[in-house]
């Protein structure tokens, strides 16, 4: 089974579901941490649909990262996600990555799949060190701005993401 490696250096986080009391500290730092953040109304709206679930990272009974996702039938959809700046490079969003691959079977759900706004550099590479993979380019996907996304993947089984050599239009000509 693939699993997201974790350092003993990192900050180690009590990963639990979110609750009500969480949501000032839960926006504080989806405020810190997005240039276009959900109000507590879509958060609340998205929290109440059947297969979507909350889970906070907590240090000594403060909440230092979230994330939202959504279970589908073969696989978990990241909704939102976020570290508090302060802690960033810490490794909590690692563990709550691992928190998530730990809920992935090859019986079941075999991949975690999200979507990255394409000036966020930053969370596109968080994202491919924790082992995700661009997968397609989903043109003006952010209504707010019209922004383009990349949709990332992280699959039990990292053989599928193998991508096959990407061959130009001139090169399929030539036969290489």
């Amino acid at each position: 089974m693939s699993t997201v490696p974790i350092s003993q250096a990192q900050t180690r986080v009590h990963i639990r579901w979110m609750i009500r009391r969480d949501m000032p500290e839960v926006m504080a730092i989806e405020h810190a941490s997005f240039e276009y953040p959900w109000c507590e109304e879509e958060f609340l709206r998205v929290l109440r649909q059947r297969n979507c679930i909350g889970m906070v990272a907590e240090l000594s009974e403060r909440i230092v990262g979230f994330m939202i996702y959504e279970l589908h039938r073969n696989r978990i959809q990241v909704l939102d996600f976020a570290t508090h700046p302060e802690f960033r490079r810490t490794g909590i969003g690692r563990q709550m990555v691992s928190k998530l691959a730990g809920k992935l079977s090859s019986q079941r759900r075999n991949r975690i799949a999200l979507c990255v706004r394409e000036t966020n550099l930053t969370s596109q590479y968080f994202f491919r060190v924790v082992g995700f993979r661009a997968v397609e380019v989903l043109r003006e996907h952010y209504q707010d701005t019209g922004e383009d996304a990349y949709a990332m993947l992280y699959h039990l089984d990292e053989s599928v993401l193998e991508m096959p050599a990407s061959a130009n239009r001139i090169a399929r000509q030539l036969g290489s």
